[in-house]
Formats: C-alpha cells, structure tokens, sequence
C-alpha cells in the first residue's frame, strides 16, 4: 500500500521529490527541539496531515520499522520516508539533511567551546520551548492514537503498558512484553479466515531522556574545559575515533541512557580521550541542541581533534543507521502478510503509542512547574488542535514567550 499522498511522486520527477525532501527536513533539522518523540510528532505533521506523502496508518508502519534495528529512531524515521518517496537517492538526502543543521550548530558550540571555554546562554529559549514542544507530541499522540487503538482490548493493553512504565519497567521491556500479550489476545479473538494481510503496524521506540526536552541544562566544568580540550587534542587516532563511533552507531539500541554509558565507558574509562567533566558538557550540549542527540559525536570529535574529529565521528555513529535503512526498508511487506507478526505488531503498536503517553507524562511533570510554563503549554496545545497550527512556529514563539516570561520572572 502507498502513502495517501501518492499521485504526489508520479507527478512530480525524482529531482523535484529529492529537493522537496531537502527542504523539509533541513527545516526540521533546525527546529526539531524535544527528543526523538517531538521529532516524529513534527514529522508526522509535515509528511502525513500537510504533504499527506504517506498516510497515517504507513506513517506508523514505517515508524516500527525504526525499532528492528539499532540507531537513532527519529533520524532513521526521515530516511524511511525518503525512501518512500524517492528511492534510495532520497534516504541519502532525507536523512543528510535532517542530520546536517544539528552538526554545524554542534560543530559551531564545540569550537566556542574549545577556544573560550563557555556556551552560549539558552536555558532562556528552552524555557519557553519545552512546553510548547510538549503540547507538539499531544496533538501527534491524538493523530496517530485514532487508526491504532481499533476497540476496548487495545485501550486496556495501552494503560496496562502505561503504568508498567510509570512504575519503571524498561522501554524495550515494556514493548516485547506488550507485544507478545497482546499477539495471544488479539490472534485468539480472530479467524484466520478474516485476517487481513495488509495491517500497518509501528513499533515507536522514543530514545528519550528527561533531560532531551525537560530538566534544565548543566554544563560542567566550563571553566577547565580551554586546558583540559587543549592537552587531549591531538593525542587521539583519527582511525581509532572513527571505528569507536561505527561501533557505537551499530549496536546502540535504547534511550539517551545507553548512549552515555557508552561514552562513558569507552572514552573516559577505557580510554582517557576525555574527562568526566568533559562528558559532562557534551551530553548537556545534546540535549539542549536540535535534531538528534547523537549529534554529541561531533562536540566530542571537535573537542579531541577539531575538524576532522568532528567529521569522523559524526560519519561513524550516523552511517550504520543509512546501511541498516537501506537493507529493511524494502522488507517491509513481508512482515505485514505474517498472520501472527500482524497480531504482534498490533500489539506493539498500542504499547508504543503507551510509550508516547508515558514520555509525555514524565516529562509533563519536569517542565510544567510554573504557572508560565503551563500557559505556554497550554496556549500551544489551543493552537496545534483547533487551527493545526505548524510545529516551527510553535517552536519559535515557544522560544519568544519563553525568553519574555524569563526575563519577566527574574
């Protein structure tokens, strides 16, 4: 089954698709603020309700996809749907794009960073952004929530898997075990007879952390980071930080949590290229930066050796995301004709769009803990479900309001 929107790519000649592609996630890659759940909830506005280049329930296909392999969801989701629309040349340009804008403002702090020791100021902006990014995943939740959850048995499993989540189950814990539950439940209640082959079904894994759209940003150690960055730059392999990162990008599954324990574990216990104050920054930096949080590569890269440490790290982690794109994409179907992987997915599904919730929730309680936080949140939420408002303006006057009540409160 093809998108919605698919007289879209039969009348417009790859060129002009790969262009359109550019643009969007190039404009997504500069304001997706929020973690991977705001990123997708962005990308669902734009491709699904705007361009309708994919609809809602192929939207949520290509969304599980993400979760069979390793990586960042939300970027591997921009190069699924460059795929979709454009073949091959359009995952390449989709996910480059959407990756791009995160590295040079990543790339320009990291070289603030190293030459004078501090960060630019923007705990003002986020301020203002948190709450509006919030009210950017409702308005997604909603969207995606009407074709996933079919009857009373997909309500029940989702707030079953809600709590366990609240409770503190894991993310990937919560998913299988959902899945599984409900591939029994809902296979019994159908007749093979009636199974219908071609059932959409995402598996939404938020690679989320309380800090990637909530908590406020702690940069550690700034004042030693000038001596610290001088003594480590130069000592490090360019081969060896590369072949550190391809590894990481190829077997990282899991929140911003795994994340840093890989960087902790291998670049300041194992190896010594940098100090835990060090990493401190370049996690706080990653959150508070857009598009996605694997974009610490490239601050850890700059911080060791400049520019092409910045360039080789960045290649290594993002470039097992493009292969295993590559390789899934087109498997896809086969996975929909499966009787009981439909079930399975079924269920994974409502336990994803659980997952959605449940990150709202938490980070709900992180940002809303004042009364002008709640009219921003509030005040975006009016405009994303009465007028559909776009998430960029959202974000921008997210930033505004934020940066007025904060001078205003201080």
């Amino acid at each position: 089954m093809t998108a919605a929107g698919s007289a879209g790519p039969r009348a417009t000649g790859r060129h002009g698709r790969l262009g359109e592609l550019a643009r969007l996630f190039l404009k997504l890659g500069v304001i997706a603020f929020g973690g991977p759940a705001a990123h997708i909830a962005m990308m669902e506005d734009e491709v699904v309700t705007r361009r309708r280049w994919i609809d809602r329930q192929h939207f949520l296909d290509l969304i599980g996809a993400t979760n069979l392999i390793p990586g960042p969801n939300s970027t591997e989701m921009t190069m699924h749907v460059g795929y979709e629309r454009a073949g091959w040349p359009g995952l390449a340009v989709a996910g480059t794009c959407f990756i791009v804008p995160a590295v040079l403002i990543t790339g320009f702090f990291g070289w603030l960073y190293v030459s004078y020791g501090a960060l630019p100021v923007v705990e003002p902006f986020l301020y203002g952004i948190k709450p509006a990014v919030i009210a950017v995943i409702l308005g997604a939740v909603w969207r995606l929530g009407r074709p996933a959850v079919k009857d009373w048995r997909f309500a029940v499993l989702g707030v079953a898997v809600a709590g366990a989540l609240l409770m503190g189950v894991g993310e990937i814990t919560a998913l299988l075990v959902g899945g599984l539950v409900g591939m029994l439940w809902f296979r019994a209640s159908r007749s093979e007879g009636s199974e219908t082959a071609e059932r959409y079904v995402p598996i939404l894994f938020l690679q989320s952390t309380p800090g990637s759209a909530a908590g406020t940003v702690s940069l550690a150690g700034q004042s030693a980071a000038v001596g610290v960055a001088g003594a480590t730059a130069g000592s490090v392999s360019l081969g060896k930080l590369f072949l550190f990162f391809l590894k990481v990008g190829s077997v990282l599954y899991g929140s911003g949590y795994v994340l840093i324990a890989f960087l902790e574990g291998g670049l300041v216990a194992d190896r010594g290229w940098l100090t835990q104050a060090q990493l401190l920054d370049a996690i706080a930096l990653g959150q508070f930066t857009p598009g996605p949080v694997l974009s610490t590569a490239t601050f850890i890269g700059y911080v060791l050796e400049g520019v092409p440490g910045a360039a080789v790290a960045t290649l290594g982690i993002f470039l097992p995301s493009f292969v295993f794109v590559l390789l899934l994409n087109p498997l896809i179907p086969r996975l929909r004709r499966s009787v009981w992987m439909s079930a399975f997915l079924d269920a994974v599904n409502v336990a994803a769009l659980a997952l959605m919730v449940a990150v709202t929730i938490e980070l709900g309680a992180a940002v809303l803990t004042s009364a002008p936080a709640w009219i921003i949140a509030l005040g975006a939420a009016l405009l994303v479900v009465r007028f559909r408002t776009n998430a960029v303006w959202l974000v921008l006057g997210g930033a505004l309001a934020g940066r007025v009540l904060w001078a205003w409160s201080a």
